[in-house]
């Protein structure tokens, strides 16, 4: 495929105030790059995203299973031919969440993010990474300490830019205060947002807006719940039988009502219920780019068509408003909110 072709496959963004523009989707490789995932399927899936105008790949230290996997893997994927493009990739990883065992092998220190970095780029074979965040908020470690780190990163030519992930409005704030001290700005932050989880909305994106930094929402859809996947119960292989990122408990009569209530507007919109999810997070241009998990390359194309549907009329709004409801979803709450991440 050809670069023109290739981007003019799907819209962009301008990250924050930086000179870096996202697609309006990202592909994230946090569930679906385990060791049951076969490198043939990975690829494929790598390569049809690329060539469908996604450019960014997420991933993370832990991503897996087992930790490290998914880093290995994509780390595969550029060794065989997509590393060619690596000019044209941004590449994102992160650290914050067990690693290791250890007093070092989570938080928000120096040694750790310093480590953990170090780490990814061996398991990818590269140089530097484009973006590298702090992938949760550590109440333990000082906040200069940890966005001291990320600045090192970038000094030491170790990463291209930061980001924070699942930080609080202020701890957002106050983490970008000192970066610009540092002369590394905040390019981006990762919360968690959905239909199902609109925290973002009370006060976050307003902050992000303000000091012109950049927004990329992982959990669109609701770990599945904004989807019409358990409108008649549990599929085989679905989150819910995994015993992983989805609590079955989420399911109940009046959540079920809602999503059914969705599914209908979204019918209406002539779209899947998933595709009005990612339309209607794309809707508010404070939004840099969705962040989206694919199994398939079909789910994959499904999902990049909802980029150039979110205009909403103010009727689809309304309708969508009554039943876009907080269901209690939001896993990252504690980690916002300062709880210490050690147990010792």
């Amino acid at each position: 495929m050809s670069l023109s072709e290739r981007y003019q496959q799907l819209p962009m963004r301008r990250c924050g105030a930086s000179g870096v523009f996202l697609p309006a989707i990202t592909l994230g490789l946090w569930q679906n790059f385990g060791s049951d995932q076969t490198y043939g399927n990975a690829s494929e899936l790598v390569w049809r995203a690329f060539d469908l105008g996604i450019f960014h790949f997420d991933l993370a230290n832990n991503y897996g299973p087992p930790f490290g996997h998914a880093e290995e893997l994509f780390g595969k994927i550029l060794a065989s031919g997509l590393g060619e493009h690596r000019d044209e990739l941004l590449i994102s990883t992160k650290a914050g969440y067990a690693m290791w065992d250890g007093p070092f092998g989570e938080g928000g220190s120096r040694k750790y993010l310093t480590a953990s970095l170090d780490q990814s780029l061996r398991r990818m074979g590269l140089d530097y990474v484009d973006i590298f965040y702090s992938h949760r908020f550590d109440p333990d470690t000082p906040m200069e300490e940890t966005m001291g780190a990320l600045a090192s990163a970038v000094h030491a030519g170790k990463a291209l830019y930061v980001g924070v992930s699942s930080y609080s409005p202020a701890a957002t704030k106050q983490a970008s205060t000192i970066l610009d001290d540092l002369g590394v700005p905040l390019l981006i932050h990762q919360p968690s947002y959905s239909l199902f989880n609109r925290w973002i909305e009370d006060e976050l994106l307003d902050v992000l807006a303000a000091e012109e930094v950049g927004c990329i929402p992982f959990s669109v859809l609701a770990q599945g719940l904004a989807t019409k996947k358990y409108l008649d119960g549990f599929p085989d292989g679905s989150r819910a039988t995994q015993n992983g990122s989805f609590d079955r408990a989420w399911i109940t009569g009046d959540a079920m009502a809602h999503v059914r209530a969705l599914n209908e507007i979204a019918s209406g919109r002539g779209q899947t219920l998933a595709q009005m999810a990612i339309s209607w997070v794309l809707r508010d241009q404070r939004i840099t780019s969705a962040l989206l998990g694919a199994s398939s390359v079909r789910q994959l194309e499904e999902n990049v068509a909802a980029a150039s549907a979110v205009e909403f009329s103010a009727e689809e709004i309304a309708a969508i408003d009554a039943h876009a409801i907080d269901q209690d979803i939001d896993l990252w709450e504690s980690s916002r909110m300062g709880e210490s991440i050690f147990t010792v």
